[in-house]
């Protein structure tokens, strides 16, 4: 599966409008619209922060797991 499709299922399992979440990332929602298009790539930053807000590793959002649970640290 393609990051930017799952970054979408991501944001609509926890019922958050693109405009919505592009205000908890800082940015303009037309911004946000084209990485769930997979228009533009993520900036690291983006990715980490995706990643914080909903609880979850990199390696899940880019598609390389399907757990969700992120790792945990030693």
């Amino acid at each position: 599966m393609a990051y930017y499709r799952r970054i979408r299922d991501m944001r609509e399992d926890h019922d958050l409008t693109q405009r919505q979440l592009a205000a908890l990332l800082h940015m303009p929602q037309p911004q946000y619209n084209r990485y769930e298009q997979g228009l533009r790539d993520l900036p690291t930053t983006t990715l980490i922060a995706l990643a914080d807000i909903y609880h979850t590793s990199t390696d899940y959002l880019l598609g390389r797991t399907n757990d969700p649970k992120p790792p945990v640290s030693l």
